[in-house]
C-alpha cells in the first residue's frame, strides 16, 4: 500500500465534526504509520433546506430542540468535550446558524487547487471562524478572508464561488453518500471501514494500523 485513502463526512455547523477532526489527525500522528495518509472531505449538509441568509442562532435552535435552556446545555456539554481536543466552543460570540453549501463548495475549490496542506488549513478555518470567532460562514466575503489566510488567491477564490462553481460536485457527493447509507456526521472511512462519532484518537490510530496490516497481508 503507497497511501491509506481516508474519507470524511462532515458539515461546518456540526460541533463534533470539528472535534471528530482534530481527533483523527491526534490519531494520525500517534498511529505513525511508514505509509502517508490521504484525506477527501465529503459535504453532507445537516440543513439542506436553510434560508441562504441562515436564520437567528437562538430561534433555531430553540424550535429545534424544545427550548434555549436545553440548547445551552448542550452546547455547554460540548465545549467541555471540545477542551480536550483542543477546539475552542465560544457560543456566547455565534449568533446565527449559516447556510454551509456554499462553504462546501469553497472546500471544492480546494480540492481542485489540489494542494493537501491548504485544504487541511482551510477546513479548520472554517470550523475555527463559526465555532471559536462566531463568524457567519455562510456569507462569500467571510469565506473569501478565510481562504486567503489559509494561503489560497482572493480574486480566483472569490470569482470560483460567485459562479456557483463547485455546486454539482457538492450535490453529487451528497447523493452518493446517501446511497452508501452515511446518516450522520462525522463518519470517517478509513481503507472502506466506515466510524461513526467524533472517537478518541486511539480509535483512529488503531483503524488506520489495522488498515495497514489488511494492505500487507
Amino acid at each position: 500500500m503507497k497511501v491509506i485513502e481516508l474519507s470524511v463526512n462532515y458539515d461546518f455547523i456540526c460541533p463534533w465534526c470539528w472535534i471528530g477532526h482534530l481527533n483523527l489527525a491526534s490519531g494520525i500522528r500517534a498511529a505513525n504509520l511508514p505509509v502517508p495518509v490521504s484525506i477527501e472531505y465529503v459535504p453532507f449538509e445537516l440543513n439542506p433546506a436553510m434560508p441562504a441568509d441562515g436564520m437567528d442562532r437562538r430561534k433555531y435552535r430553540t424550535a429545534k430542540f424544545g427550548s434555549w435552556v436545553r440548547s445551552q446545555g448542550m452546547d455547554a456539554q460540548v465545549a467541555a468535550t471540545g477542551l480536550a481536543a483542543s477546539a475552542q466552543f465560544n457560543y456566547d460570540r455565534v449568533s446565527r446558524t449559516p447556510n454551509t453549501r456554499l462553504a462546501h463548495q469553497l472546500m471544492q475549490y480546494a480540492s481542485s487547487v489540489d494542494d493537501a496542506r491548504k485544504t487541511e488549513a482551510l477546513y479548520e478555518s472554517i470550523f475555527s471562524a463559526y465555532f471559536s470567532e462566531g463568524h457567519d460562514i455562510g456569507l462569500l466575503g467571510t469565506l473569501v478572508d478565510i481562504a486567503v489566510e489559509a494561503g489560497f488567491e482572493a480574486a480566483a477564490t472569490e470569482e470560483y464561488l460567485l459562479q456557483g462553481r463547485g455546486l454539482a460536485a457538492v450535490l453529487a457527493a451528497q447523493r452518493l453518500t446517501q446511497q452508501q447509507g452515511v446518516r450522520s456526521v462525522p463518519t470517517v472511512f478509513i481503507a472502506g471501514e466506515a466510524i461513526s462519532g467524533a472517537q478518541p484518537p486511539a480509535v483512529f490510530a488503531n483503524a488506520l494500523r489495522a488498515a495497514l496490516e489488511r494492505s500487507t497481508t
